[in-house]
């Protein structure tokens, strides 16, 4: 039987797609490992946000940016590592989707491309984990689960905006959003061209 998925009523404008119901459905009958993989989302989005400081040292006002991001960033690892461990899971390796691997060969090479690119990046899986966080709290059966989702979605809209202005502080608006809407075009593509898994990038 086809389930009617509830869907947000508002999203962020920037994504050129929207998340099929075959991924709903496949997440919500995998929540561990749909939370295991989140968990290790959100230790890497961490560690972006570290990488960046030390790439650009010297760049005016990044590290007072990025430097609450990558604390945030592990504040919410730990929350679902706990989350798990109350529920008598724990933390394990797994195999991850293609998406961030794919994304990261779209950043340009050249500075400051590569700069702006990063940003952009960055930006756009906020934006996506944003989206699937949202669709998971509207439609998790378990109020735990959702509870927990809706904890945790609002950051990453945050992000999302954070790295949007960061690349327009450091960038034209004009530049940036020409990038932005052809690096969104090609994220939506790898998620199209991704077998469907248990992940919050599949």
């Amino acid at each position: 039987m086809l389930v009617d998925f509830k869907r947000p009523s508002s999203h962020i404008k920037y994504l050129s797609s929207t998340t099929s119901d075959d991924w709903i459905r496949l997440a919500l009958s995998n929540p561990i490992d749909l939370l295991i993989d989140h968990a290790h989302c959100e230790r890497k989005a961490a560690g972006v946000a570290v990488q960046l400081m030390f790439r650009y040292p010297s760049e005016p006002n990044l590290a007072e940016v990025l430097s609450p991001i990558a604390r945030e960033e592990l504040e919410h690892f730990e929350k679902i590592v706990y989350f798990l461990k109350d529920l008598g899971h724990s933390l394990k390796a797994l195999k991850p989707p293609p998406y961030g691997a794919e994304l990261a060969k779209n950043i340009r090479k050249e500075e400051p491309n590569r700069m702006l690119d990063s940003f952009l990046i960055a930006g756009l899986i906020e934006a996506r984990s944003h989206e699937r966080l949202g669709l998971l709290a509207l439609n998790s059966e378990k109020e735990s689960f959702r509870v927990l989702y809706e904890s945790l979605l609002e950051s990453e809209a945050r992000h999302f905006g954070i790295y949007w202005k960061l690349a327009q502080t450091k960038f034209s608006k004009n530049q940036t959003f020409i990038r932005l809407e052809e690096l969104s075009k090609i994220e939506s593509e790898i998620l199209a061209e991704t077998y469907l898994m248990p992940r919050v990038h599949s």
